[in-house]
């Protein structure tokens, strides 16, 4: 890369990598530079690059390849691959002796743990950029694109893309920062502990916002105490200037507030004190409330349905407020908040309507999502997948969740996948209702499409839900494309 070139990716407001600071950023895992032996400082271009890759399907000319190892998978064994696409360094846990020596070589001892740091650093950089971090069991990615709404009008804001919430994807997004940003909104979530402190670490909130306590990925914390004690790693780097956003309505309310109290004495609640919300009004594809922020009042048309949305806006109203932000540009951001695929999405099939919400689900979303389903018209159908991760208590979790759904007053409860017996023996436990379980989503779907068929004169509203493993949105494609 030239210094035309480097001069360039400065007046865009992007950050220049080069030898000196990534040697900077990895320093406490002995990185090093491994450089070829034709490598001089006078016969090559100072090295200066825009964007650390972690795959070498995205890999553009000017690049570094960041080399990540897994179960099944070794990028050091794409190196050659890496610089054949134009990567100018690579960044390795072991010298690779190949075509590859044709570039230099970052040596650290973990690269997983060098894209942390890289990310860290980079965030240390930027002085200017105020972040905001969230995390809890459910609501995440709702909550993510409401404060994308209120602080994207505001200023350029970073906000995490799809699910990179974990160990990886957290400072993958980071590393996208550029000088432009003044906010970043990261959602942090954790499949098993340490992994919010891990990233915590590295994004150091401004603010740091947990939405609630529920029993996602039951099996690998043991117990909702662990999910709880995990989450309040959020908390851990926050300073008595910084913010902690506590949930008023959840059962470890006073866990969580004594938690943060230890860190910093700016501890907001959201649902009953410091922002809070009167006069709900929840509508099949919509929510009218009276927003309190202190002594300030706003009516809210908010185009998200259900009362767990409803909390959703007052998290994400609680973190603005934090920032000073003035509540009419709260207002405006929430009210052009918009779902993300797979959240309650609607389209019409013939008289009936389908609701997507497919994007992922633990017991605390399929409690709210068939909330919503009871308060929609027509013959109220839930399609339901297993839910993942959660262990020893999976049978008795999916029990649980068919009686509450069967108390909701729905009228059909349609089970797939090995847990769906359970459901249905939970369901039917509390009410008479029309509750059927299915081996494999093609039987489901051999029932589903005639029913449908057969109840044109009474539309049904039919939500499908299940865990990101069960790919239920299948079952929404089959049927339109019927």
């Amino acid at each position: 890369m030239t210094a035309d070139n480097d001069n360039t990716i400065q007046s865009q407001g992007l950050y220049v990598w080069q030898m000196d600071n990534m040697l900077e950023a990895t320093a406490s895992l002995d990185g090093h530079w491994q450089l070829p032996q034709d490598y001089t400082d006078a016969g090559q271009p100072a090295l200066a690059s825009q964007r650390i890759a972690t795959d070498t399907r995205t890999i553009k000319p000017g690049d570094i390849f960041l080399a990540l190892r897994g179960e099944n998978f070794d990028g050091h064994d794409y190196i050659d691959m890496a610089a054949s696409k134009g990567a100018i360094a690579v960044i390795v846990s072991r010298p690779i002796l190949s075509e590859s020596n044709a570039i230099p070589q970052l040596v650290v001892s973990d690269t997983r743990l060098a894209l942390g740091q890289l990310a860290s650093y980079r965030r240390q950089q930027h002085k200017d950029l105020t972040v905001i971090a969230i995390t809890g069991s459910s609501g995440k990615t709702t909550c993510k694109e409401m404060l994308g709404s209120i602080f994207g009008r505001l200023a350029p804001t970073l906000i995490t893309r799809g699910n990179l919430n974990n160990d990886l994807g957290v400072p993958m997004m980071l590393l996208e920062l550029s000088d432009h940003h003044r906010y970043a909104i990261l959602e942090l979530g954790a499949n098993h502990i340490g992994e919010i402190a891990y990233t915590t670490e590295i994004v150091r909130p401004d603010v740091a916002c947990i939405l609630n306590i529920g029993t996602a990925h039951l099996g690998e914390f043991g117990s909702r105490e662990g999910i709880c004690q995990t989450k309040a790693e959020i908390y851990h780097t926050l300073t008595d200037a910084q913010f902690a956003i506590v949930p008023d309505k959840d059962d470890f309310t006073n866990q969580l507030r004594r938690i943060a109290e230890k860190h910093t004495s700016h501890v907001i609640g959201f649902g009953n004190t410091d922002v809070s919300a009167s006069h709900l009004d929840v509508e099949p594809e919509r929510s009218e409330f009276k927003l309190h922020i202190g002594n300030q009042v706003h009516d809210i048309n908010l185009p998200l349905a259900g009362e767990h949305n409803v909390n959703n806006a007052l998290a994400a109203a609680a973190c603005a407020h934090a920032l000073n932000i003035n509540v009419s540009d709260i207002v405006i951001g929430l009210e052009n908040a918009r779902p993300a695929k797979g959240r309650l999405n609607s389209q019409i099939l013939g008289k009936h309507r389908l609701i997507d919400d497919t994007y992922n689900a633990n017991p605390h979303s399929v409690r709210a999502a068939a909330k919503v389903l009871a308060a929609q018209t027509g013959t109220q159908v839930m399609v339901l997948g297993d839910i993942g991760e959660l262990g020893e208590a999976a049978v008795s979790e999916h029990q649980s969740l068919g009686r509450t759904i069967a108390t909701t007053g729905i009228d059909v409860l349609l089970c797939v996948g090995e847990y769906a017996k359970a459901t249905v023996a939970g369901a039917k436990e509390v009410a008479d209702i029309n509750a059927q379980a299915f081996a494999d989503k093609d039987s489901l779907l051999q029932y589903l499409q005639p029913y449908l068929q057969a109840h044109q004169a009474k539309p049904c509203t039919v939500l499908f839900k299940g865990s990101r493993s069960m790919t239920m949105e299948t079952l929404i494609h089959a049927l339109v494309e019927e």
